[in-house]
């Protein structure tokens, strides 16, 4: 049944189960010392896989594709700037779902979140698929008939863009920490270790929002490296239609395949609302850094494999 939009605004569960977990649910329990010896080799080791991947992937190709995959691993021939956040953040924000009132078994729209530990049922505007479609059409209109930048933009910036990344979840990632200290959303839900890395890692606030709608972690966990996911998977198709003539059939099934997973995603994203994700995790460097450059740059190692050899 299609979703009924509802009043906006939190409110809180009276149930003598969750008065019973306060205090309990979330990671407010002491660490060990060598928890923080593994949060260091984290913080230090983790954001280098990414372009260790893309190294092996691209930097050391077969013999015979050295010289595209050199100039593929520049990324900087054509320098462009493409952004992705900012109309995602509008979509998410400034455009209610209108899919969940003609798309049968969708649900969409306003909806409730699992109860938290400090009793708020938080809401949430689902228009996750609604987002996706419209980014996908604006980028294939391009593709075909626009031609404002080329289909290729995202595989020739790959490198500048990993910069790009890693600033934004560092950035995301720090200012949900001073929040989490200053002026948090709900500072019942909030958890502290007494370890600073750890409360880094691992998150302070359970549901840090700006306003009322603007939720991060449904906000990262479910739009700019989810969305990317499939745009990327199209650019580096496009890329080795460029490079060798033709897409590879082992191409156009990773492009497939990993479509129907974001895809569903976004058809059961209110049911989402009810995972481990929102329902326990804090939101901090793990969710944070993990969305805006773990989920992109390693679930397309695929593609990314595929982009500058030709078939063999």
């Amino acid at each position: 049944m299609a979703a009924r939009f509802r009043p906006s605004a939190p409110h809180t569960s009276t149930a003598s189960s969750v008065a019973a977990a306060q205090g309990q649910w979330g990671r407010a329990c002491p660490q060990p010392p060598c928890c923080v010896q593994a949060l260091g080799l984290g913080l230090l080791w983790v954001p280098r896989w990414p372009v260790h991947g893309w190294r092996v992937q691209v930097e050391w190709p077969p013999v015979g594709v050295q010289e595209a995959s050199t100039a593929a691993a520049a990324g900087t021939a054509r320098p462009r700037w493409f952004s992705e956040t900012v109309p995602q953040v509008l979509l998410y924000v400034a455009l209610p779902d209108v899919c969940h009132r003609f798309l049968p078994g969708y649900v969409g729209g306003v909806q409730e979140g699992a109860v938290t530990p400090a009793g708020v049922i938080n809401k949430y505007e689902i228009n996750g698929l609604q987002a996706w479609l419209i980014t996908h059409l604006l980028w294939l209109a391009n593709a075909r008939f626009l031609s404002w930048f080329p289909p290729t933009i995202i595989f020739d910036n790959w490198i500048p863009l990993l910069w790009c990344a890693n600033i934004l979840g560092y950035a995301v990632s720090t200012f949900a920490m001073i929040k989490g200290y200053l002026f948090p959303t709900n500072a019942r839900d909030c958890k502290f270790t007494g370890n600073f890395f750890y409360n880094y890692m691992m998150g302070i606030e359970f549901n840090p929002r700006i306003g009322k709608w603007f939720d991060f972690k449904l906000f990262f966990n479910g739009r700019p490296g989810i969305v990317a996911w499939t745009l990327i998977n199209l650019s580096f198709a496009a890329k080795q239609q460029e490079l060798h003539g033709h897409v590879t059939n082992s191409m156009v099934l990773v492009n497939v395949l990993q479509a129907i997973y974001v895809l569903d995603f976004f058809w059961n994203e209110a049911w989402y609302l009810k995972t481990i994700d929102i329902c326990h995790d804090h939101f901090g460097w793990y969710l944070g850094w993990g969305d805006c450059v773990w989920l992109p740059y390693l679930y397309t190692l695929q593609v990314s494999a595929r982009a500058t050899r030709p078939a063999q």
